[in-house]
């Protein structure tokens, strides 16, 4: 009997990241999941809350910590790792955050929740996915590479430095046996959505927002043998609004 995979995922609770946690859950992976909010009763997945790890990925002291809670759920191996969470701060009355009002407070925590954690999580991981000849999937956005109505300055950059670690990653964890790749996703219809982004829509060459789940078949994708040779590689997922 194989041993069960196991995926480590942050930002779970809603979205992209609990249509990712559905999804492996399907197949009968172990699914350990990372978010600031409590583990909550109504997820329909098997063993969720002695699964779940409550942790502010904005407290980089709280995320080193975290590495060895995991280290003691995961017995030696890890066959993904998927760094989903994401923070994007807005202004009074949910106006975008733009570079002049943008407090350093601010970018430091969009920073450590978008970015730093990401690296920090996969290098102290990085035996149990050397182990496992594992997969790392960072979750940078559409935002990372144009300026975006409503995504703000911190969140976007913080997205463009992610797909640049993705590959700086990808050259050093490849020799360990783990590969490292991205995703980039358009217009998804999940909580993070601001009003006014039907105007995207309309002009987008599918004519429609993504859903979660088509998301979390790309995760899938990366995370399985069919991409046994991709790396180094984000993935664009938004209609066709990169064109």
């Amino acid at each position: 009997m194989p041993d069960v995979k196991t995926l480590v995922l942050t930002g779970a609770s809603r979205g992209i990241g609990h249509a990712t946690v559905k999804r492996f859950s399907a197949e009968g992976w172990r699914v350990l999941t990372c978010s600031r909010q409590p583990f909550d009763p109504r997820c329909p997945w098997p063993g969720g809350e002695e699964n779940h790890i409550q942790l502010d990925l904005a407290d980089p002291n709280k995320t080193i910590e975290a590495i060895g809670t995991i280290k003691n759920k995961i017995n030696g191996r890890l066959h993904a790792l998927v760094n989903n969470a994401g923070i994007s701060p807005k202004g009074p009355g949910g106006a975008r955050l733009g570079t002049l009002d943008t407090d350093l407070r601010t970018w430091g925590m969009v920073f450590h929740v978008n970015f730093f954690a990401s690296v920090v999580l996969a290098r102290g991981l990085r035996d149990e996915l050397s182990a496992a000849g594992g997969s790392v999937v960072n979750v940078t956005s559409i935002a990372g590479s144009r300026v975006h109505p409503f995504a703000g300055a911190a969140y976007a950059t913080s997205k463009a430095a992610l797909a640049a670690l993705t590959r700086e990653m990808a050259h050093d964890f490849g020799p360990l046996g783990v590969r490292v790749n991205a995703i980039a996703p358009g217009e998804v219809e999940t909580s993070i959505l601001s009003p006014g982004t039907d105007r995207i829509v309309s002009a987008l060459p599918m004519r429609r927002l993504g859903q979660p789940r088509e998301v979390a078949e790309a995760i899938w994708f990366l995370c399985n043998d069919q991409s046994s040779y991709i790396t180094g590689t984000e993935i664009q997922i938004n209609g066709g609004q990169h064109v």
